[in-house]
């Protein structure tokens, strides 16, 4: 969850780190896309509004992209998984039809995470309510999910999208960096600082690969502060939450019975969420992505301040085709 609010600052080629020149990119062979292999269903409680929700996620065709459908809501328009559907941040990334306010998917950001670690590009996601299903509140049962319903090699290649100028994004002390990376493996690296004792300062980074998105980050449960739950229950959010599909933090202590997964869960945690926001780009996003006390209002204003820049990206799409085809 995010509890970012306030302005927000867009910045672009602020950071001193020289942009990769296309002598630099070298084109490998494009990779396919993918979707599932058959089509799956389950059913879980939303963490905002508590509410069972039946969710169904299917094959799509190449080139399809990853799109939310709201089966409950009559003549429903789909909802694709793109940074420039995004209308609200507040505590989870939430998708939605500005001119339909009713028409929104909240909590996605999970699932995205799943699909970008699974290496799916293309699926349609249907749901019979207002949010997708928390579950034990990390990627892990949608991992599980992906993994039942199999993956199938489509007949376009994955579209990749290189960073080649720094983008920064920031409020107050919080930032979010997009920079130039040439690797083929995306880089991510993120700081929080909190007052709970039990959380403080914690680092993190990783290259991002199928194998380390399933070990280091997709078992990482999202979190809150107890004292904040109260004013978050008046307010009509997190009522699906519990100790389930949360931790719980009281100062210096986890309320959870179980404890944590791994000392640093929090952080992992907060990569996890940054993997699935990123994966709103529409594409693979090869960039070293940095964010400091960083979530998903950040991360969704850095893509949208990259996208806004032309020259800050490259689509290597049909150069990597032409590489494999030569």
């Amino acid at each position: 969850m995010d509890n970012l609010s306030g302005e927000l600052t867009p910045y672009s080629k602020s950071v001193e780190t020289l942009p990769i020149t296309m002598r630099q990119i070298r084109p490998k062979a494009a990779p396919a896309q993918h979707t599932l292999h058959h089509a799956i269903s389950a059913v879980g409680i939303g963490l905002h509004t508590g509410r069972s929700i039946n969710m169904t996620i299917a094959p799509a065709p190449a080139g399809h992209g990853i799109v939310f459908q709201r089966t409950d809501l009559p003549n429903a328009a789909p909802l694709p998984a793109r940074y420039d559907y995004v209308v609200e941040t507040h505590l989870s990334t939430v998708l939605g039809e500005k001119t339909r306010p009713e028409n929104r998917v909240a909590t996605v950001e999970h699932l995205m995470a799943a699909f970008c670690g699974c290496a799916i590009d293309n699926a349609l996601v249907l749901v019979d309510g207002p949010e997708t299903p928390v579950f034990d509140g990390s990627a892990t049962d949608f991992v599980f999910l992906l993994d039942c319903a199999g993956r199938k090699a489509q007949d376009l290649p994955r579209r990749m999208v290189q960073v080649v100028e720094p983008i920064r994004v920031e409020h107050q002390n919080a930032w979010v960096e997009l920079l130039p990376h040439n690797s083929s493996t995306p880089h991510l690296s993120m700081s929080i600082d909190f007052s709970a004792r039990a959380i403080g300062v914690q680092n993190y980074a990783l290259d991002l690969t199928p194998t380390s998105f399933r070990n280091e980050l997709a078992r990482n449960r999202t979190f809150a502060m107890r004292q904040e739950i109260e004013a978050l229950h008046q307010a009509g959010l997190a009522l699906g939450g519990s100790l389930d599909n949360a931790i719980v933090v009281d100062n210096d202590v986890v309320l959870n019975p179980a404890g944590l997964r791994c000392p640093d869960e929090f952080i992992r945690h907060k990569i996890m969420d940054a993997v699935g926001d990123l994966y709103l780009a529409g594409c693979v996003l090869n960039a070293s992505f940095r964010g400091h006390r960083s979530g998903h209002t950040l991360n969704n204003l850095a893509l949208n301040a990259l996208f806004a820049q032309s020259t800050a990206w490259q689509d290597m799409t049909n150069l990597q085709s032409t590489s494999a085809a030569a």
